[in-house]
């Protein structure tokens, strides 16, 4: 039986519940009719025009992405922009588009626990925690377990302590990275680390009250890597898209799972055709 689009979402909001998105944030059902069946789900990283039109060609359902169609309320909707282009190819099409972004972030299995665990990373706790987390979970009445603490980023142990250089190395060769860019002294002792993917220079003065001794993120500003050498730490910086380009593959990889558990008959796919926008020459 193929699923309709509000079971998938009800699945969804179980994996990164809506009310540990960020304030700023716009998670959830982008465009589409939660009455839809669903036979074919991409997962990618953003609704770009080239991945709706590739996903309209492969007469794909539902597009989950992990950074929204709609950040903003929109005042006029033109065909003729980027955005209006990516919103009236898929309605023309009946692609629905669905977001899951800070709250997949801060969940518990999401995307920042992806990421430790391929880096190896143990004894994951979060960076951010809080009484807004808590009171979200009281006032919407979510059953967690005592080890699930959601929340931005993670800090947690290596399995060897090793020198930032060394370090930094390893994360390259485990996420096959072209380049990494590292700050602070080459020998500093790494034997905890925070991380936060995608864009991380927010978090940094919760880096500095995190005991420490290296943060690994992306889109580290310059004068952020001064902070963190003043500080006698270390900062590796490894991509926005390589520090959450993995989702793709791990969270088709448990929806299928779960789709399949519950009797549902739909193919979840992988987009395979984003790739990080900038060059290195």
């Amino acid at each position: 039986m193929a699923p309709a689009l509000s079971d998938i979402i009800d699945i969804l909001d179980k994996l990164a519940p809506p009310f540990l998105a960020e304030e700023w944030d716009n998670c959830g059902l982008q465009l589409g009719d939660p009455s839809w069946p669903v036979t074919r789900i991409w997962v990618a990283l953003d609704p770009t025009l080239q991945v709706i039109e590739a996903a309209c060609a492969q007469k794909v359902n539902l597009l989950i992405t992990h950074h929204p169609l709609i950040f903003k309320p929109l005042r006029s909707l033109e065909f003729n922009t980027s955005l209006g282009a990516v919103i009236h190819r898929a309605t023309r099409n009946n692609l629905a588009i669905f977001a899951a972004h800070t709250n997949l972030d801060s969940a518990t299995g999401g995307l920042n626990d992806m990421l430790a665990r391929r880096l190896g990373l143990k004894d994951l706790k979060p960076l951010v925690t809080g009484q807004e987390v808590n009171r979200c979970q009281q006032d919407n009445h979510a059953v967690m377990s005592p080890e699930h603490q959601p929340g931005l980023g993670r800090v947690a142990c290596l399995a060897k302590a090793m020198d930032l250089r060394s370090f930094a190395r390893q994360i390259k060769k485990k996420m096959g990275l072209k380049t990494i860019k590292f700050a602070g002294d080459p020998h500093l002792v790494v034997k905890k680390a925070a991380l936060c993917t995608g864009s991380g220079s927010s978090l940094l003065e919760n880096f500095f009250a995190s005991g420490a001794q290296a943060y690994i993120s992306g889109d580290i500003r310059y004068h952020d890597a001064r902070d963190v050498e003043a500080a006698k730490l270390g900062v590796i910086d490894i991509g926005h898209f390589s520090s959450e380009s993995f989702i793709t593959e791990d969270l088709a990889a448990r929806l299928d799972a779960i789709l399949a558990e519950s009797g549902f008959d739909a193919v979840v796919e992988a987009c395979n055709i984003e790739k990080d926008p900038f060059e290195v020459l």
